[in-house]
């Protein structure tokens, strides 16, 4: 292509409204471009319109085996005259992918061949530009559509990246208690294998968080996670829902659906609460476990999967396996690597630990100023069993710092349920005078500290009660 075409070729790219909107998607410094044709002048004019972009750092190569010799500088685009002295396109094209396959690579030729664009894209060349006057618009709108991909790709790269920072165990499950030291332990064995993981504990001590930690610290964190609560699906949906149904298979099913298990494929699945299968579909989980494919309701084709599975339950399996409401097969096939979670009356100062960083998240979270919780606050709350454990702590901790007048939360803001506290009562164990003291001051706050009231009701003498209010073992406002 002669020099005196330059005249004829389109510059109004330059001057493109959209220019602006390129410019604020390209934030992450520079882009870099190899310019690969045994054309010098023509290579020149490419620069010369690619330069416009300050965000481009731009090298021009005009033979193969240079340009090849400088892949180790990673370009993220290089743009490939089709016709070179020492190797044609193909070869190079290949050569590249094989060395970085991130790059992308805009084939630039003179031949209109239709036959040889589409080879080279099979090859996975992202385009295929004709030499003629309108080069330069075109590739200047190639290389902005590759680089909006890349930030996009490395946004996605980023959040991910902070996905796995997010579950980070200690950000997960705060907490220094022994008991909390053993999950991080067996939390980080998970990680490190495929191993089905079977979590235990009482509702509200946080098992979907140890899944999600689990597989966001494996080597799958980059495939999907799904999450399935098996006890909120209706009995007659669970099979459709975890395998999947072809279209005509029941009622209402007018296309083909995919199952959890095929959206995790290459993942992690997490069956939440899955003592509550019901026993004629826990022969078909079985098969999947064992044979790691699926089939479909109403289908006959089997569709291997790859899936890392995580179940849990607040139900003790072994006691379902002997009312005959759990296969025993599937028992020992999930059980795995067992991680029993804490409950929290059992977790000691971790309660005061996770209570501070609930107040300081929620008091963050709507523009108040730090709160505290006094000494007797926090006395209430390590006297208290806890029984919705975690998630109940939070939602004291949030209610406290709403009730609480000034900066420091009293034991007045902490409201325990009425209910769960008789429940609970026994849930410790305790000495039978630390038992003594508990049922006093319980009876002192239901009666609004009426100590007389209060040893006429137990049968003990008032001054039982006086001498405990003067040494602190009881409390009265």
């Amino acid at each position: 292509m002669g020099r005196e075409l330059l005249s004829g070729y389109n510059f109004s790219v330059i001057f493109d409204p959209n220019f602006a909107i390129t410019r604020r998607l390209m934030t992450n410094g520079s882009f870099k471009i190899f310019i690969l044709d045994d054309d010098v002048w023509y290579s020149e004019l490419l620069e010369y319109h690619l330069s416009l972009n300050p965000d481009y750092e731009i090298r021009k190569f005009h033979s193969a085996n240079d340009c090849l010799a400088n892949m180790h500088l990673r370009p993220n685009v290089v743009t490939l005259d089709y016709s070179l002295p020492d190797k044609n396109g193909s070869e190079v094209l290949k050569r590249i992918k094989e060395q970085n396959p991130d790059v992308q690579v805009v084939v630039i030729s003179g031949q209109e061949d239709v036959a040889t664009a589409v080879d080279l894209l099979k090859l996975g060349a992202y385009d295929y530009i004709v030499k003629d006057e309108d080069t330069p618009e075109r590739l200047w709108n190639t290389i902005n559509k590759i680089r909006e991909n890349v930030s996009l790709r490395e946004e996605i790269d980023h959040l991910k990246e902070e996905i796995g920072q997010k579950y980070d165990f200690s950000k997960v499950i705060i907490g220094n208690s022994d008991a909390i030291k053993k999950v991080f332990n067996l939390m980080d064995k998970a990680t490190k294998t495929n191993i089905t993981v079977s979590i235990h504990g009482e509702t509200g001590t946080g098992k979907e968080l140890v899944a999600k930690a689990i597989h966001y610290n494996s080597t799958r964190k980059k495939a999907p996670y799904v999450a399935v609560n098996v006890a909120a699906i209706p009995r007659e949906l669970i099979e459709s829902e975890l395998f999947g149904h072809e279209k005509g298979a029941f009622t209402g099913a007018v296309s083909r659906r995919l199952g959890k298990f095929e959206e995790a494929n290459k993942g992690t699945i997490f069956l939440d609460e899955i003592g509550e299968l019901d026993i004629s579909l826990q022969s078909k989980l079985l098969r999947v476990l064992q044979e790691k494919e699926i089939t479909r309701v109403g289908g006959n084709a089997v569709v291997p999967v790859d899936v890392r599975i995580i179940v849990a339950t607040h139900k003790n399996l072994a006691e379902e396996v002997k009312k005959g409401r759990f296969r025993e097969d599937l028992y020992y096939r999930l059980l795995g690597l067992p991680i029993q979670l804490p409950p929290l009356r059992e977790r000691g100062s971790d309660i005061l630990v996770l209570a501070k960083f609930f107040i300081d998240a929620f008091a963050k979270e709507n523009g108040l100023g730090r709160k505290h919780l006094s000494p007797a606050a926090q006395q209430k709350l390590l006297s208290y069993a806890f029984p919705g454990n975690v998630r109940e702590l939070k939602a004291l901790a949030e209610l406290a710092v709403v009730l609480a007048d000034e900066d420091t939360i009293q034991e007045q803001d902490i409201n325990f349920s009425a209910s769960h506290n008789e429940k609970d009562f026994l849930a410790e164990e305790r000495s039978l005078k630390e038992y003594t003291t508990a049922i006093i001051q319980r009876f002192l706050d239901r009666y609004d500290y009426n100590v007389l009231l209060v040893a006429d009701k137990l049968d003990i003498g008032k001054s039982t009660i006086y001498r405990m209010i003067q040494s602190h073992e009881l409390t009265v406002k």
